[in-house]
């Protein structure tokens, strides 16, 4: 009877212990909530800024059931980057040789003292011939980024795109600090009603809670460190084409205008127009004519003719009397 009083007891102190955690952790991301929302100073870029350690949560010791103790144990929480910015770049390079782009990318990783996550090479067809084509992802440290982008854009004959975006993970690496701080103090709690434990069959369900406990602390420490890591190095993702030659145009004949259909009654047409044309040209040069002869012609001309036709007409009367008298 003893027994079964002592497990219940045992059962009720895990589940208040995890209500006040909950509590807690719904508490401590109130507060970093609020502390976030008031401007600080942005740290320089490369290694994530740590500020000091987090003030320590105090937790509540659980009794047992034949006592409770008026201290409080302190569960420190490690301490937390001033901002986790996860960076990543996109580049899209044309150059004039694949084959030294890639081996270029993969020096300046190295230089940056970063590394190659992943990279694939392939082959496309243009004007009868392959052309290699390659895309490499890199990841370099926070400090290099900018230098290694630099860099990059400098193996191009052009830059086709480029692209860059950060993603803000400081919210949940602070929740997640919370959150591993209270279930670390859980499973201490855990752990002494294990010793205090006197029947196997307590040990036993006391240890299936304590697996559990340290179960979800080692996903949220992976967690973290999977932030930090991220955000400690950034990952650039380049894909090399090369430079592909311009077909040549081949020349386009012209089409010769197509023939129409003879057709008699536009002829006729036609004729009677340039007929009507030539007669309007004919009457205008003979009015034209008429009125420079009348104008100018017989004016200038006229007495100095007259003159030579009477001097001839005399000159024909005379010779004709002459040739009548004996």
């Amino acid at each position: 009877m003893n027994t079964r009083i002592r497990f219940t007891l045992i059962a009720l102190t895990v589940v208040v212990a995890l209500l006040i955690g909950c509590a807690s952790e719904v508490e401590v991301t109130h507060e970093a909530s609020e502390a976030r929302g008031q401007p600080a100073e942005e740290p320089p870029a490369g290694e994530p800024v740590v500020e000091p350690a987090a003030a320590p949560t105090a937790i509540p010791p659980v009794g047992d059931g034949e006592g409770q103790s008026d201290d409080y144990t302190l569960t420190s929480f490690p301490s937390r980057p001033n901002r986790l910015i996860v960076k990543n770049a996109e580049l899209k390079l044309t150059v004039n040789d694949t084959d030294v782009a890639i081996d270029r990318t993969t020096q300046i990783a190295a230089d940056s003292a970063g590394y190659i996550i992943s990279s694939r090479v392939w082959y496309e067809e243009w004007l009868g011939e392959n052309y290699k084509h390659a895309s490499i992802t890199i990841g370099v440290p926070v400090d290099q980024f900018e230098r290694a982008m630099r860099r990059l854009r400098n193996l191009a004959l052009r830059v086709v795109d480029e692209s860059a975006s950060g993603q803000d993970v400081t919210d949940e690496y602070v929740d997640l600090q919370s959150r591993l701080g209270n279930l670390e103090a859980t499973r201490d709690r855990i752990r002494e009603f294990l010793d205090q434990a006197q029947t196997i069959e307590e040990s036993l369900r006391i240890n299936e809670e304590l697996a559990a406990i340290e179960e979800q602390i080692e996903e949220v420490q992976g967690r973290m460190n999977y932030l930090f890591d991220r955000a400690a190095y950034s990952t650039i993702t380049i894909q090399i084409d090369p430079e592909l030659p311009q077909p040549t145009p081949a020349p386009t004949p012209t089409p010769a205008p197509p023939i129409p259909p003879w057709t008699p009654s536009q002829t006729a047409r036609q004729a009677g127009g340039t007929l009507s044309a030539i007669l309007r040209v004919v009457t205008r040069l003979a009015t034209e004519t008429a009125i420079w002869l009348g104008i100018v012609v017989l004016p200038l001309l006229g007495p100095p003719a007259l003159f030579v036709w009477l001097v001839l007409r005399w000159s024909n009367r005379r010779s004709r009397a002459k040739r009548q008298s004996p």
